[in-house]
């Protein structure tokens, strides 16, 4: 299994305590009101809010905190964020991708720098490992939605470009621009997804030992305890041995 979903399944494990669920929320709080800031604050005409509302849901973030983050970017809150992503290398040479949302650029990039130098990596300029990404849209589906051939000939019938099932479940992959069409389609085929969104997919993988990724986990954890971060995507691969101690 690739990388990505062996931290995406980290998080999801990560994402059961409370001071992470606290933070997750206000992260997403802030990414559905810059959404609704940007366009229509209504999440059917605006195909970016709905992204963000769709995934909030997800990760159980309340309603009544969906809505108030909405209403905030009608009340001129959120205007002042900006987006910005930073690239850089963790322990063993590993590529890092961190998106941020701010109001204060020098702020965020000097404390991202700082959590970059004080655990093991470097900061690099913008392209330095985005090449070895392609940006992605990311739909995940339960196991018991259906067997492979059933995701299958639903993804194909939605227009995406490649699907990965396991006991784990079905991720479908799209192209970034079609993300809002082809989530739609698979809704009326197969109901809800468990995650619609879009990420940094990989297309070369580093290698890494046990202590390595307890060194990129104390990166990242890091990286992501700062209020202006996002989310972090790194390009890392470790066995299942080395997962499991974690």
């Amino acid at each position: 299994m690739a990388g990505h979903s062996k931290w995406a399944n980290i998080q999801h494990r990560k994402g059961r305590q409370d001071a992470a669920r606290s933070k997750l929320f206000s992260k997403l709080a802030k990414e559905i009101t810059v959404a609704a800031k940007m366009g229509d604050p209504d999440p059917d005409k605006n195909p970016r809010l709905r992204l963000s509302v769709k995934e909030a849901k997800s990760n159980s973030v309340p309603k009544d905190v969906i809505d108030r983050a909405i209403k905030k970017s009608q009340a001129g809150d959120g205007e002042d964020f900006e987006e910005i992503r930073y690239e850089g290398y963790g322990p063993n040479g590993v590529a890092v991708i961190v998106e941020a949302m701010t109001d204060n650029r020098n702020r965020t990039a000097s404390n991202v720098r700082s959590t970059f130098s004080k655990n093991g990596g470097n900061l690099g300029e913008t392209g330095s490992v985005g090449f070895m990404f392609e940006r992605k849209g990311e739909v995940v589906y339960p196991a018991s939605v259906g067997d492979a051939d059933t995701v299958m000939m639903a993804a194909i019938e939605a227009g995406a470009e490649d699907v990965e099932s396991s006991e784990d479940g079905h991720v479908i992959y799209c192209a970034d621009t079609d993300l809002n069409d082809v989530s739609g389609v698979l809704e009326s085929e197969l109901g809800e997804s468990e995650s619609t969104k879009l990420i940094w997919k990989p297309t070369t993988t580093t290698e890494m030992d046990l202590e390595s990724m307890q060194k990129l986990m104390k990166l990242i954890d890091a990286l992501e305890d700062d209020d202006d971060v996002q989310r972090v995507t790194t390009n890392f691969e470790a066995s299942d041995e080395v997962m499991d101690q974690l």
